[in-house]
């Protein structure tokens, strides 16, 4: 299965405590190949988990590839986050 992994998915997958941590380890299983992520998100999941190490382990493990550069997309991210600023997005929900 392909995926995108957003900072929830990453947070559950490591924090056994989640309460949707085995729905999380089952994603992670059926997966065929990097789920899709980006830099914030990244840093989001390092922080929720006070981990950098482990976040960037599942980069290195192959389950998550960054896949988005933020320089590339940067005019359409200032649109969505003009377009949506009255829910405050983060740039990782852009």
């Amino acid at each position: 299965m392909k995926a995108i992994a957003d900072t929830g998915l990453i947070v559950a997958f490591g924090n056994r405590a989640d309460r949707v941590h085995l729905w999380a380890v089952d994603v992670a299983k059926s997966l065929t190949e990097p789920a899709l992520t980006c830099e914030a998100v990244l840093a989001e999941a390092a922080f929720h988990l006070r981990s950098v190490a482990y976040v960037l382990s599942l980069v290195d493990d192959g389950m998550l590839r960054v896949a988005f550069e933020m320089t590339r997309h940067h005019q359409r991210l200032a649109q969505l986050a003009q377009r949506y600023h009255d829910r405050h997005p983060d740039l990782a929900d852009l």
